[in-house]
């Protein structure tokens, strides 16, 4: 399935969800056809599961390209709140198989050698405890051969190294923290070598990393998003200056 098919696919999925998902998943419908794409490429016809995706399109997505899809995540965002488990069941009437688990808290549980793709995106700094345990849990659940696919915003990104020297730069908004009954926001951001760290750790080989710049595609000013299109392309070749970063890696 090419990216314009794909890119179509994943419109008519939006129209399913509910409208309050309608604008921001419109404007992920880029970056979901790149992790959908790689994934496939990486285990075509195989079991997927996504760590932490919510009410994404990712495990949506892997549906359409032909894979088996799991979706774990605890579900507790505001979001979920507002919307109630009632939109889960359009995940489940497309195939995905939809698991709750705080995976920190109550480990990730998986069989072992039980899939050929495991994926986390913009999660990972989300997490208030170290992630070591059940990252060496997911490694024993991939299968011989099987590919772990890392996704997370860049805490050194070119975008950050200029606004912190303006005195901006935050990571999380103020109401996020303040407002809300349990922090959800992002607690620690990767780098390039934090994400290399995590893949000797898991003992991963193969391992290589990629940048992406999405928010920008989606910026509300017209001068961004026309400029990302340029600029895009040319941060990829130093991924550490990207505003997203990915790291993949294989288990022997």
């Amino acid at each position: 399935m090419n990216a314009n098919h794909l890119a179509e696919e994943f419109a008519q999925l939006v129209r399913e969800l509910p409208s309050a998902l309608h604008d921001v998943s419109m404007r992920d419908i880029r970056r979901q056809v790149f992790h959908v794409s790689t994934v496939a490429a990486l285990a075509q016809g195989g079991r997927v599961c996504d760590i932490g995706g919510g009410v994404g399109l990712f495990s949506l997505g892997c549906t359409i390209a032909g894979l088996e899809a799991v979706l774990v995540d605890d579900f507790a965002d505001p979001i979920n709140a507002e919307l109630g488990d009632g939109v889960l069941d359009m995940y489940r009437a497309h195939g995905v198989k939809v698991l709750r688990r705080d995976v920190i808290e109550e480990g990730f549980s998986a069989e072992p050698e039980s899939f050929d793709v495991i994926t986390s995106f913009d999660n990972i700094e989300h997490l208030h405890h170290s992630p070591k345990t059940l990252l060496h849990e997911v490694k024993k659940a991939l299968r011989p051969g099987g590919w772990f696919f890392l996704g997370a915003p860049n805490c050194v990104d070119l975008k950050k190294r200029v606004t912190v020297l303006l005195g901006r730069g935050k990571w999380s908004g103020m109401a996020d923290w303040y407002e809300q009954p349990r922090f959800r926001g992002h607690v620690r951001e990767p780098d390039s070598d934090d994400l290399r760290y995590i893949a000797r750790d898991m003992g991963l080989v193969d391992v290589r990393i990629e940048g992406r710049n999405w928010n920008g595609y989606s910026d509300r000013r017209r001068w961004v998003r026309r400029s990302i299109g340029y600029l895009d392309p040319l941060l990829q070749r130093r991924p550490s200056l990207c505003s997203d970063i990915y790291i993949m890696g294989r288990r022997e």
